[in-house]
């Protein structure tokens, strides 16, 4: 029973990281310039720009192209 045990705790601790699901954001920083972040901004110096959500980090630095303009 414990090898059961075991084994399904290793099967979840090696998945989970492959389950999670990467998100890309476009901020504005206080020097208006545009960057790609992993993780939605909490401080308020930052903004995010657009309403869009980017799975890859490829595809979020192609968008800043459109969306990020002055």
């Amino acid at each position: 029973m414990l090898k059961y045990l075991i084994a399904a705790t290793l099967m979840v601790a090696f998945a989970a990281p492959a389950l999670a699901v990467d998100e890309f954001y476009i901020v504005r920083n206080p020097d208006k310039k545009c960057v790609v972040v992993d993780k939605k901004p909490t401080t308020t110096t930052t903004v995010v720009v657009g309403n869009s959500v980017y799975k890859t980090r490829s595809e979020a630095e192609s968008a800043v192209k459109t969306v990020c303009t002055d």
